[in-house]
């Protein structure tokens, strides 16, 4: 049966750019490998053709006292009985959970909690993003706005600039951006960061240069080195770190914002009534 792990995978990915060269090869092995080998840190240097010390540089790299401790989180991950693949289906699907144990890796219950409270004090909240980010936006507003929260969602490049000149201390501003390089998101966290405003940042890059303008980075798992990753939605890792931020939020006086949501539901039954349609059930 599988079940979520905190795999290394995520923690490999988020330092990989502060790799050297050597590390970066070590950090690929790591990544891409799916077999249970021999681990020991003498079979593996030879392996890659490295040395045991850059062996514990690279787990020190990544938050561990060493290669033992790494390589002990890391045979966690393999003890999930993967069943053989037998067709793009089950290759898909196994897509799917190796990003849901990605999740579990890089949530913060503590960050999600935070944005929750600002969510709740914010007199107004801006989420933005472009392309897929940008629909991932329009999702968030559709279901916040839902249960009481005062949101707008932008895509357009040209609005996404303009509206930082309205941002201030009372303002609450999220972007999305997977690269962690869109420059007009980049640009409106930057802005409305000088302006006063909170500023959240959803995206797969680990920089700590962001902290600059950002109240909050918020760490979703990259695609890049996901079996079949070019194949997925890019908006899942976002709209899943969005479900988990909406379910904190709701849990904050969680009668009335149930008492929202019921009413928007009504609002839509009311008007199927008024068109004449014969009112039916569906998915809000």
């Amino acid at each position: 049966m599988e079940y979520y792990i905190k795999s290394v995978v995520p923690v490999i990915e988020r330092n990989y750019e502060k790799f050297t060269a050597v590390e970066k090869n070590i950090a690929d092995f790591f990544i891409n490998n799916q077999a249970k080998v021999d681990f020991s840190s003498k079979a593996i240097a030879d392996r890659l053709y490295v040395s045991e010390a850059s062996l514990s540089r690279f787990a020190q790299k990544c938050g561990y006292r060493g290669y033992r401790e790494f390589m002990y989180q890391y045979e966690m991950t393999l003890m999930v009985e993967k069943d053989s693949i037998t067709g793009n289906t089950r290759m898909i699907l196994n897509a799917y959970q190796e990003l849901l144990n990605k999740t579990y890796q890089l949530v913060d219950e503590e960050q999600i909690s935070r944005i929750a409270h600002y969510l709740g004090t914010a007199g107004r909240v801006l989420a933005c993003g472009r392309g897929s980010s940008g629909h991932a936006a329009a999702e968030m507003e559709m279901r916040f706005m839902r249960i009481g929260v005062d949101i707008d969602s932008l895509c357009d490049n040209d609005l996404i600039r303009m509206r930082a000149v309205f941002q201030n201390k009372e303002s609450l501003v999220f972007g999305i951006s997977i690269s962690g390089e869109t420059d007009d998101v980049l640009y409106l966290l930057r802005e409305s960061h000088k302006r006063g405003a909170k500023t959240v940042l959803i995206t797969a890059k680990y920089d700590d240069t962001l902290y600059e303008f950002c109240t909050e980075v918020v760490q979703i798992p990259s695609l890049q080195h996901l079996n079949q990753g070019h194949v997925i939605s890019p908006q899942f890792p976002i709209l899943l770190i969005l479900d988990i931020i909406y379910s904190s939020y709701n849990e904050l006086d969680k009668q009335t914002k149930d008492s929202l949501h019921h009413h928007t539901l009504q609002a839509l039954a009311d008007g199927w009534t008024k068109t004449g349609k014969k009112e039916k059930n569906h998915d809000y």
